[in-house]
């Protein structure tokens, strides 16, 4: 028995000894960071800044590749099953979460199926308007919603899209119903919004600062408790009179279930010091968003904001009934 045990401890010893090997040499190749949407949109662009400062405290590249399709599951699924070694990782937002209910068949489980490294950013959202829409105000729009009700075209970049889920949470705090139209991606929908195709529109202040500025679409009011300083005439929701209407589409970096815990930590540890690069707060700053702070840069954080998240957003979505299978 004193055989056995001795073996036994020796065993557990040699496989600590082994991680902290790795992860003391972690990494030795390129690490690849997986963004489950097409290139040029605002979470790839959060994601190529990220891992260029990454890289650099790594010294590994760390290269990006687009993995997009069904409303970001695809590339998600690709991580989940990939290697758990730390080399391909996932740099998701808020889709994390809302796919838990808006998909009733996903390949992969957000909570479960990844080890969770920590949370990057959190970019608010705006409320704009084609610039010949009938109000200048919140106010003004709530009144319009609920007087025109369904004739309201509210346009979205497609089901799970951050404007979709900012729509249904805008339409559950009016209680009333507006027409949506969903288009395959940001771009074409915000085209249309600029062409008086189409009403309202919510989305990301990364999508949406240089419109608003140039004057190509009003802007009502932003999904925060406080006004931002890249667009600074533009009231929060609640001071519009949408009290507590607040919602920003965060973004988290996740590795394969099974990662070694040491490796994961040593990903936590570089995107800290990623988000306080100088460079990275200075585009984050023109984008309309700030680098989460380093308490929420960590796995237990990241882990409880998907738990938080799919609770808040379950009863929104099953209430609204719209699914993407």
């Amino acid at each position: 028995m004193k055989k056995m045990i001795t073996a036994l401890g020796l065993g557990t010893a040699l496989a600590f000894a082994s991680q902290s090997a790795s992860a003391q040499s972690f990494p030795t190749q390129p690490i690849t960071i997986v963004v489950p949407f097409s290139a040029g949109g605002p979470t790839d662009t959060v994601t190529r800044l990220v891992a260029q400062a990454m890289g650099q405290d790594l010294g590994q590249q760390v290269v990006v590749e687009n993995v997009g399709g069904a409303g970001g599951t695809l590339g998600a699924a690709r991580v989940a099953h990939a290697e758990p070694n730390g080399y391909t990782l996932l740099l998701h937002h808020i889709g994390m979460a809302t796919t838990a209910t808006l998909y009733r068949e996903l390949p992969y489980n957000a909570l479960e199926d990844f080890a969770h490294v920590g949370l990057v950013t959190e970019v608010p959202m705006v409320m704009v308007g084609r610039r010949d829409l009938e109000a200048d105000t919140m106010a003004e729009v709530i009144a319009y919603v609920r007087e025109k009700g369904e004739d309201v075209m509210y346009a979205n970049a497609g089901i799970g899209a951050a404007s979709h889920l900012c729509g249904l949470l805008f339409m559950n705090a009016l209680e009333t119903q507006m027409t949506t139209v969903p288009y395959q991606g940001t771009g074409p929908a915000l085209t249309d919004l600029m062409g008086g195709q189409v009403d309202l529109m919510c989305d990301q202040t990364t999508n949406t600062t240089n419109q608003i500025r140039d004057g190509s679409i009003k802007a009502f009011g932003v999904t925060v408790p406080e006004r931002l300083e890249s667009l600074p005439d533009v009231p929060t929701a609640s001071e519009s009179g949408l009290e507590g209407f607040e919602v920003t589409i965060w973004h988290g970096v996740y590795a394969p279930k099974g990662t070694p815990e040491d490796v994961v930590n040593r990903l936590s540890q570089s995107l800290k010091i990623a988000l306080k690069d100088p460079t990275v707060v200075e585009r984050f700053a023109d984008l309309g968003t700030a680098p989460s702070p380093e308490a929420d840069a960590t796995p237990a954080a990241l882990r409880a904001k998907v738990q938080s998240e799919i609770d808040l957003w379950r009863p929104i979505i099953e209430a609204a009934g719209v699914y993407a299978n």
